[in-house]
């Protein structure tokens, strides 16, 4: 520990996570601290590896969202920002509208219901589209009746990320590349030399001729892995990630030409993930899915990536067997159009009715860190938390940061900077 001290000055600041929500915060709080020393570390050689770079690429208007929740507010408060910043920035982006479908009577008054929602969240100009005016929008879908979200466009997520952080380093920000973090331990033997005895944030790789790198405060954004990072500073083990597979369709080229703006079921209430859906993408491919299947890896993108490590810890997780008990028919019949996807085309052509099975391909997958009470409850809103003892109390966790996080990354930024600024008197 001494060599790593003396070859590189202390950090402010260092963010543990090179995703979207970690590269938007280290923007936010180094233009807000132009003198702060932050770091981002991050595992993989290059940034957005996971979440970020494997999602849908849709930018959110915040409709689903309980009123009040964080994921409403900042949803909504994101939403404008980040058109705001693809603009300046030139980032290619398309505001294509989202079409939210209703197929029968009970889901026709969830519409009203979702129309209801979205305006006490203040999603900008929604509407209510009756039967005969659904083709207006999307001339090949069929529905009893639809909600139209002209806010709801398509990004290149990584992209963003990509260019917060250039942002980042143009400010004097600093980024390490294959720098997997292990633990954190204080660095006693400096004492003296700062205010604050620095914590060492430590990997099994070498950066800079050093495996660790000292800083007063560390941010943790960390997605697939946040509760293990939560566990090392005294966090308690729960909420626990488990990884869920979402696996895409892909339109074939000439079949494009059915979808044109993005066209969403009515949430099921009784089932915890959304359902199928169509994604036109800002490359002109049009995505169909996703699916949800659990996972045997918490970067388990196909069936045969399997981590044992990964699947003890599910073994050994109750909330886990409780979520399967409660949804095992759900669960079983994920799995099955998984590996038979014409059956996943059946669900999409209650919508365009023309697809058929010939006009798909399997497609690219991703894989969503869902954190999972000890219930087996799914945790539905942002979760931040901080640990304990001398180090944890200078550690932020944010520990689940599921869809819209991407769209929320912007405010999610100024809500971290602004807890950073008041706990820790930056």
């Amino acid at each position: 520990m001494n060599e790593i001290f003396s070859t590189c000055s202390m950090y402010d600041l260092v963010i543990v996570g090179g995703g979207i929500v970690g590269c938007a915060t280290a923007r936010e709080l180094i233009m807000r601290h132009p003198n702060m020393k932050i770091a981002i570390t991050e595992k993989e050689n290059a940034l957005a590896m996971h979440q970020t770079g494997h999602n849908s690429g849709v930018v959110h208007a915040g409709i689903y969202y309980t009123p009040g929740s964080m994921k409403a507010k900042l949803c909504v408060e994101g939403l404008k920002l980040s058109y705001e910043y693809f603009c300046k920035n030139n980032i290619p982006h398309k505001k294509i509208g989202k079409l939210i479908v209703a197929q029968n009577p009970a889901e026709v008054k969830s519409i009203d219901e979702l129309f209801d929602k979205g305006m006490k969240n203040k999603v900008p100009d929604l509407q209510i589209i009756e039967k005969d005016c659904i083709s207006k929008y999307e001339p090949k879908c069929k529905g009893e009746k639809a909600l139209w979200s002209p806010w709801t466009g398509i990004v290149d997520w990584a992209v963003v990320c990509k260019s917060f952080a250039e942002d980042f380093q143009k400010m004097g920000g600093e980024i390490f590349l294959n720098f997997e973090v292990i633990g954190f331990t204080e660095m006693m033997e400096s004492k003296g030399k700062s205010q604050l005895s620095p914590i060492s944030v430590q990997s099994k790789n070498r950066v800079r001729f050093s495996s660790c790198i000292p800083t007063k405060y560390v941010l943790t954004c960390a997605g697939l892995h946040s509760d293990r990072l939560a566990v090392m500073t005294g966090c308690d083990v729960n909420p626990r990630i488990v990884p869920f597979r979402g696996e895409y369709l892909l339109l074939n080229d000439d079949k494009r030409h059915l979808c044109t703006t993005n066209v969403y079921p009515v949430p099921d209430p009784r089932f915890p993930f959304l359902g199928v859906h169509f994604t036109p993408r800002v490359s002109n491919e049009i995505w169909l899915g996703p699916n949800a299947v659990l996972a045997f890896a918490r970067e388990g993108y196909s069936w045969f990536d399997i981590n044992i490590k990964d699947c003890i810890e599910m073994a050994k997780f109750p909330g886990l067997y409780k979520l399967c008990y409660r949804y095992f028919l759900l669960g079983c019949r994920e799995a099955i159009k998984s590996i038979f996807y014409p059956l996943t085309v059946k669900d999409l052509q209650k919508f365009i009715p023309e697809i058929t099975y010939k006009d798909v391909k399997r497609g690219p997958a991703g894989v969503r860190a869902q954190a999972l009470d000890k219930n087996g409850k799914l945790v539905d809103d942002f979760v931040f938390d901080g640990g304990t003892g001398v180090i944890g109390s200078r550690v932020l966790h944010c520990r689940n940061a599921p869809s819209p996080a991407a769209t929320s990354s912007m405010a999610i930024a100024k809500f971290i900077a602004d807890k950073l600024d008041r706990d820790f008197k930056f």
